[in-house]
C-alpha cells in the first residue's frame, strides 16, 4: 500500500507542482495599448526601466483602445493602458477588469495643412471646426479603426450634426495614429490627433495644428488591470506590477519631463492619483 500510495503522489506531482516553464511564462506580461505610446517613443523610455526593476518582461501590442480593450475582454492581455473612458467604464462594469487608474493626460488636436483651405483655424471650437469642414468638403483622413482617438473623432461629428462616412471627402485609413497623419501630410488633409504623437513625428509632417485647448478635446489614459479571476490566464502578478510601476512616483517624474528637452513642451502630464 505504502508503494502504490508513493506512485499515485508521484503521478499526481504536475498537478500541484509548477513546473519551469510555467515559472518562466509568469514572467511575461502582455500590455495591450494605443499607437499612441509606441509612435510617441514613451514606452521606449518606460518599459526597460520598468523591466530592470522589476524582473517582468514586457509583450506590447500597440493597436487602438477599442481593440486593446477587447483583447482585455477576451483574457488575452494582461494590463491595458488605453485612453477611451466611456468604452473603459463599459469594460469595468462587465466585470473584465479589477483596477483602473488614471496615469496622465494631453489633449487632441485638429491639424491640417498649413494654408488651411477650410479656414478652421479661426473656428471657436472643434465642433465648428468640423462643421467647416464638412461644410466645405475638404479632406478629412479618419482613422476609422475603433480607437480612442477615433470615439473622439466620432462625438465630435456627432455634435456638429454631421454624418461624415461615405461622403468623398470623408477618407478611412483604418490604422494608427503615425500612419494616418502621414496620409494626411501626403494629401493635405485634415485629421484628429493625440498631441503626443503629433509632435513626436511633426518633423516630418506637412501639417500644422490648427484647433485645441477645448474642453472636448481631452486626452485621458488609465491603466486597467485585467480580471484574473474571470480569465485565469491572466498573469495577475505582473499586471499589478506594471500598473503600480506607472502610476509611481518615479515614472510619473519621467512622464512629466518626458519630450521636453526634444519639442520644448511635455508631450503628457502626470496625473496619477488626480480624480
Amino acid at each position: 500500500m505504502k508503494y502504490f500510495a508513493a506512485i499515485v503522489w508521484f503521478l499526481a506531482l504536475p498537478l500541484f507542482c509548477s513546473s519551469p516553464a510555467d515559472a518562466e511564462n509568469k514572467k511575461y506580461i502582455v500590455l495591450a495599448t494605443t499607437t499612441s505610446m509606441q509612435d510617441s517613443g514613451l514606452l521606449d523610455v518606460l518599459v526597460p526601466l520598468f523591466e530592470k526593476k522589476t524582473g517582468f518582461f514586457l509583450k506590447t501590442i500597440a493597436v487602438g483602445s477599442g481593440q486593446a480593450l477587447a483583447l482585455g475582454s477576451r483574457g488575452e492581455a494582461d494590463v491595458l493602458l488605453v485612453h477611451a473612458p466611456h468604452e473603459e467604464e463599459r469594460f469595468m462594469l462587465s466585470g473584465n477588469g479589477i483596477r483602473r487608474r488614471k496615469v496622465m493626460h494631453n489633449d487632441f488636436i485638429v491639424v491640417g495643412p498649413p494654408e488651411d483651405p477650410a479656414g478652421i483655424r479661426t473656428a471657436g471650437s472643434a465642433v465648428e471646426a468640423f462643421k467647416k469642414i464638412a461644410g466645405q468638403h475638404v479632406l478629412f483622413i479618419s482613422r476609422a479603426d475603433n480607437s480612442g482617438t477615433h470615439a473622439v473623432e466620432r462625438r465630435l461629428w456627432q455634435t456638429a450634426g454631421v454624418q461624415p462616412e461615405g461622403m468623398r471627402w470623408y477618407q478611412e485609413t483604418g490604422l494608427g495614429m503615425g500612419q494616418s497623419l502621414g496620409i494626411a501630410s501626403e494629401k493635405g488633409g485634415y485629421t484628429l490627433s493625440d498631441r503626443g504623437t503629433f509632435w513626436a513625428l511633426k518633423k516630418n509632417l506637412q501639417l500644422a495644428v490648427l484647433v485645441s485647448e477645448d474642453a472636448l478635446l481631452k486626452n485621458v489614459y488609465h491603466v486597467i488591470e485585467v480580471n484574473s479571476q474571470k480569465f485565469p490566464k491572466v498573469n495577475a502578478a505582473g499586471a499589478k506590477a506594471f500598473a503600480d510601476f506607472i502610476t509611481s512616483p518615479e515614472a510619473q517624474q519621467i512622464i512629466k519631463t518626458f519630450g521636453v528637452s526634444q519639442y520644448g513642451e511635455p508631450l503628457f502630464y502626470p496625473a496619477a492619483g488626480q480624480e
